[in-house]
């Protein structure tokens, strides 16, 4: 949610040709931590669903056990 919330802010800042080296880093930096923090929100989310709620999304316990372990900063 918050990817898609702030995606044209991200975006209009990324195109703008005036950012300095510094800020395009910090901004770099911001994106991958806000993606890991939902990668990591939504995995332990994920491991309290259950049973029909992850039969709705199409996966068994198992497959939502192995997600749910994955580190947050693997795609």
């Amino acid at each position: 949610m918050t990817h898609a919330t702030h995606a044209p802010q991200i975006a209009y800042l990324g195109a703008q040709s005036t950012l300095s080296p510094l800020a395009v880093v910090a901004l770099r930096v911001a994106v991958t931590l806000t993606k890991w923090s939902e990668r990591r929100r939504t995995r332990l989310h994920l491991a309290q669903l259950d049973d029909h709620l992850l039969r709705d999304v199409g996966l068994d316990r198992q497959t939502a056990f192995k997600e749910a372990k994955r580190q947050f900063w693997l795609v």
